[in-house]
């Protein structure tokens, strides 16, 4: 590490253990949707409530915050910021930039705020479901709100295409997504176009066993279902309901029973469970539900990347065939999204299209 980064980091620790001396905020590590683990001593748990608990009753005292990488590159601290207060005099909090804030102009707290955030705050409400705390969308794995964040914290940008990351080393793991040649895999004779095809391959067929390994023990497995049904069993992890009629799965027997009676039985018509718009088709309605629950459910198969409706992983797909569609008729530049030629035309030369 060189010394402009060892000493971004060092700043960074300065204000992260001064937020958890001196608020409640609580570290989490979130584990592929499946529990989150405590910071300190890596007992994990089904929901952010018993850890918060664990966390207060086990690490009190504890303030250091040893828990981080050991490169800037890669550093980022997730933390509970539900009911977030001050410990010094007890006030309550919205959220982190407002308690750096608060602890340097009340409390006269030495902070830095001459750096970039790698802390990630998340909020959880009653239901154990995780709620964007800058645009309030809900998601229900913590997997799915890690990838809303970068639409917010954008602390590097890919020049390429414009994709958000909140540290360097996603952005340099994002870029081999536009490097193409030929990619040989290491196991096999298959060769791929582009290195992270190459690696998603190596990973889901010669590593197996390491994709399917039990988030809560050692115990590793042949597939997906058996490491799913292990989980349930073992772990009292929840397990998907499949429905006979359509093939769709769902998280519980309750969201099962209300898909049967809407879609199959014809109960009733097609509502938002989140405000009063009703659809004709169930197909209108999904794609409505996208903006309340944050779901992602088209993966790309180059770079991962999710999207919740199959329009958007279309367009997205462009990036990775460098589809340039959009041309600047003053100077020629081409782009691949309408947006960025939008931005483009609008800050090159002054003209809103």
């Amino acid at each position: 590490m060189n010394t402009k980064s060892k000493l971004q980091m060092n700043k960074h620790m300065h204000n992260i253990e001064e937020i958890l001396k001196c608020s409640n905020a609580t570290p989490i590590r979130g584990y592929e949707g499946q529990g989150y683990r405590c910071c300190y001593c890596f007992q994990q748990y089904l929901k952010p409530s018993e850890l918060k608990a664990h966390t207060v009753e086990t690490h009190e005292g504890i303030t250091k915050a040893d828990f981080g990488y050991p490169h800037i590159e890669k550093f980022n601290v997730k933390v509970d910021i539900t009911d977030l207060r001050c410990k010094l005099c007890g006030q309550s909090i919205d959220n982190i930039e407002v308690l750096i804030n608060h602890l340097i102009n009340d409390h006269n707290k030495a902070m830095y705020t001459d750096i970039k955030s790698h802390i990630i705050p998340f909020k959880f409400d009653n239901s154990e479901g995780l709620r964007c705390f800058i645009c309030s969308n809900r998601f229900n794995a913590f997997k799915a709100i890690l990838e809303h964040m970068k639409l917010h914290i954008r602390n590097f940008v890919c020049p390429i295409c414009d994709a958000g990351f909140i540290t360097r080393s996603q952005m340099r793991y994002h870029r081999q997504t536009h490097k193409t040649g030929s990619f040989k895999c290491d196991h096999c004779d298959k060769v791929f176009s582009t290195s992270l095809k190459c690696k998603s391959h190596m990973r889901s067929v010669h590593e197996k066993s390491v994709l399917n390994k039990c988030g809560f023990c050692d115990a590793t497995f042949i597939s997906y279902r058996h490491k799913q049904k292990h989980q349930s069993e073992e772990h009292g992890l929840e397990c998907q309901v499949k429905c006979d009629a359509c093939g769709r799965s769902f998280q519980s027997q309750g969201s099962y029973r209300k898909h049967l009676r809407a879609n199959h039985l014809m109960e009733r018509q097609f509502e938002c469970s989140f405000c009063e718009l009703k659809f004709f088709t169930v197909t209108g309605l999904n794609r409505h539900m996208v903006k309340h629950t944050g779901a992602r459910d088209f993966k790309c198969d180059v770079c991962q990347k999710a999207f919740g409706r199959r329009n958007t992983l279309r367009e997205h797909m462009r990036i990775h065939a460098d589809d340039r569609r959009f041309k600047c008729e003053y100077c020629g530049f081409a782009f691949v999204q309408k947006c960025s030629w939008r931005g483009h035309m609008r800050t090159r030369h002054g003209e809103e299209v």
